[in-house]
């Protein structure tokens, strides 16, 4: 079984900490300096960005849509269209 997937200690071997400390093949710090500069320049970056300036999950309007939803007090087709639009106005503005 891999040791990924059972419960013995993996005794350093592909513990994701020593995968992260070991240089790239090819790529020096001035090289990865540049790549996490430029990294906003592109499309996924401009994604990741986007999704890490969105506001802190709202747990109490969750508790309340999922209260509404098991009573059926909820109209989940133009909820969802709602938070659809919402959703593609954010990523395009």
């Amino acid at each position: 079984m891999p040791d990924h997937l059972c419960d013995t200690p993996l005794n350093g071997r592909n513990r994701p900490d020593s995968i992260a400390n070991q240089a790239l093949p090819g790529i020096d710090d001035a090289m990865m300096e540049q790549i996490l500069e430029n990294i906003h320049q592109t499309p996924m970056g401009r994604v990741l960005q986007r999704i890490a300036s969105l506001p802190e999950v709202r747990r109490q309007k969750v508790l309340d849509v999922r209260r509404r939803l098991t009573t059926g007090d909820y109209d989940l087709d133009e909820g969802l269209d709602t938070v659809i639009d919402r959703v593609l106005e954010d990523l395009t503005a």
